[in-house]
Parts: structure tokens; C-alpha cells; sequence
């Protein structure tokens, strides 16, 4: 092999919190390069959380994440012109990942009037087991679960 493997990019911490996985999720809400927007928006989310719950805001997001995360996930593989849904386990970098992908489209998916709103009333679901994102990761298990026959097709 020619090449080598790209070199993976560290994030830096956002300048509130200081916090890798904080900055990736801002990145994330980010919309044409208006990274103060999304901050704006997420902080003023974590404000809204902590008037709710009472608990700290900081860690119901972490919460949030980590109920959200994928353990399994199922991919197509071809095998002799048949193409099967093969259940594989998540990478822990793209199982944040998804977590922050899911949770995002769940909250815009939401009928409160601003994104902060939507985000921080995803969240609280999140963190308390429910709403849309963690529907998403239990559907997804569940699909993992019901294609467990062909696990052997792992590669």
C-alpha cells in the first residue's frame, strides 16, 4: 500500500466547558460556517435545561449522548449476488457520531418555536430514555437483533 492512513484530526475543546465532545456537537449544528450561531444556540439550550431540570446542564447532554449511542448497527454485504443485512459492531468515534447526527435531526424535527428549544427538550427525553433519537437507536438494535443469522457474513 502506497498511501498511509489519514491522521485523525483531534478536536479542541469548546471555550465554555472545554469539552471535545461538546465542540464536535456545535460543530455539528453548525449551518454555513456561523459556528457563533450554533454556539449561541446550543449554550442557550443548556440554559433552558438547567431552568427545567434543576440538575447540571453539562452532564443531562452527556447523558443525552451516551443514551442515544448505537452499540450495533447492521450493514449490506454481498454474498454470491445476495446482498444481507450483517450486524457489526459501532466504532466508538462513529458512535458518537451518530448519537450527535440523531439527536439533532430529532430536535429540528420538533414543534417548539426556536432550535434551542428543540434541542433542549430532545435532550431531557434523551437523558430520560425516551423521544425521537433513542427510538432511532433501539430500532436499530432491534433490526440488528433480528438479522443476528447472518453474523457469520462478517468481514
Amino acid at each position: 500500500m502506497r498511501k498511509k492512513r489519514a491522521e485523525k484530526r483531534h478536536i479542541q475543546g469548546d471555550p465554555k466547558f472545554n469539552d471535545a465532545l461538546v465542540s464536535r456537537f456545535i460543530n455539528n449544528i453548525m449551518k454555513r460556517g456561523k459556528k457563533s450561531v450554533a454556539q449561541s444556540i446550543f449554550y442557550d439550550s443548556l440554559d433552558i435545561i438547567g431552568e427545567r431540570t434543576k440538575a447540571s446542564p453539562i452532564d443531562v447532554f452527556k447523558k443525552a449522548v451516551n443514551n442515544v449511542a448505537p452499540v450495533i448497527e447492521i450493514r449490506a454485504r454481498r454474498v454470491g449476488g445476495a446482498t444481507y443485512q450483517v450486524p457489526t459492531e459501532v466504532r466508538p468515534e462513529r458512535r458518537t457520531a451518530l448519537a450527535i447526527r440523531w439527536l439533532i435531526n430529532y430536535a429540528t424535527e420538533r414543534s417548539d418555536k426556536a432550535m434551542a428549544l428543540k434541542l433542549a427538550s430532545e435532550f431531557i427525553s434523551a437523558a430520560n430514555g425516551e423521544g425521537g433519537a433513542v427510538k432511532k437507536k433501539e430500532d436499530t438494535h432491534r433490526m440488528a437483533e433480528a438479522n443476528k443469522a447472518f453474523a457469520h457474513f462478517k468481514w
